[in-house]
């Protein structure tokens, strides 16, 4: 019985997903405190062919608040200060927030799926995800980037190879990776096969010594 347990825990080693991709997010918008703007987050796929991918908005804070209800486009469910969770299922995937500014804003995202942890090798485009904040709720005004065209403080773009590059055009945001307080499938399938192995190991040389 217990050989069983370990082939199926050396399966569950072999298929495990890797450990998502976790940022970090601070924003300084003391610079817009008290201002009546928006925020807006997407992820979508690319114009091709994309492997399956999602995202969650995670533990957002801000002295800052939320003003009315949102505007959703596509695979997103949840609804802010909770988790949002968005896949790349649809073109667009959209979620805006009017937002009274404060001094600081922030949240974590974590990407994670197929695209990401086993690479098809066979998807043309890769995802996206963009986060903006602007100087007014109808969201005409970029704030925070010196992306004037597309208005986009930060994107994280999934690669066709499972990679993410990460690109930040707003002095006042601060991104560093997070740490996963919870350990992932594959890391604890690892351990319990290694606590097992010593376990037959032990056992092995018990019954070599009793054969003598």
């Amino acid at each position: 019985m217990i050989s069983r347990f370990v082939v199926a825990l050396f399966c569950l080693t072999l298929t495990a997903l890797a450990d998502p991709v976790l940022e970090a997010v601070s924003v300084d918008t003391s610079s817009l405190n008290g201002t009546s703007g928006s925020l807006d987050f997407n992820f979508n796929p690319g114009p091709l062919v994309s492997q399956s991918a999602s995202l969650q908005i995670l533990n957002f804070s801000s002295d800052g608040t939320l003003a009315g209800s949102p505007s959703v486009t596509g695979d997103v469910s949840g609804t802010l200060p909770g988790t949002l969770t968005f896949d790349n299922g649809t073109a667009l995937n959209d979620y805006f927030e009017g937002f009274t500014f404060g001094n600081v804003l922030k949240f974590d995202v974590s990407l994670y799926g197929p695209a990401l942890s086993s690479p098809d090798g066979t998807s043309t485009s890769g995802s996206s995800f963009g986060f903006s904040m602007f100087s007014d709720p109808l969201g005409a005004t970029p704030a925070f980037t010196s992306d004037l065209v597309d208005g986009i403080a930060l994107t994280v773009l999934v690669n066709l190879d499972g990679s993410s590059a990460l690109t930040n055009f707003s002095s006042e945001t601060s991104v560093e990776a997070a740490a996963s307080a919870v350990p992932e499938p594959g890391g604890l399938a690892e351990m319990l096969l290694l606590l097992l192995g010593t376990v037959f190991a032990a056992r092995a040389s018990n019954a070599s010594r009793m054969a003598r």
